[in-house]
């Protein structure tokens, strides 16, 4: 039983993965959330560093990302024309008010 379950996991955490931390923007799709990626870019002439933002496309096959959700993506394979990233876990919920 117990190399049964570490089958079932075992494509999670198979190989090494590119994960990111990000903002759910929008979980209005079906089994889709937007989520906005922030990364810090050195500007090549000033040395600031400079604030950019990606929004991606990831599976949420469970339904479990909403807007204002802090979640942890990682790459997969090529699920449609924009979407090849998929949810892993949600870091922080949304407060509810």
């Amino acid at each position: 039983m117990n190399q049964q379950a570490t089958a079932q996991a075992a494509p999670e955490a198979v190989g090494s993965q590119h994960t990111l931390t990000g903002l759910v923007v929008s979980s209005k799709m079906q089994k889709t959330i937007a989520v906005r990626v922030e990364r810090l870019v050195k500007h090549p002439k000033y040395g600031k560093y400079v604030r950019r933002t990606t929004k991606v496309l990831a599976h949420d096959e469970q339904g479990e990302g909403r807007e204002g959700d802090i979640v942890d993506i990682a790459e997969c394979r090529r699920l449609s024309a924009r979407k090849a990233w998929r949810l892993v876990r949600v870091v922080k919920r949304a407060d509810q008010a």
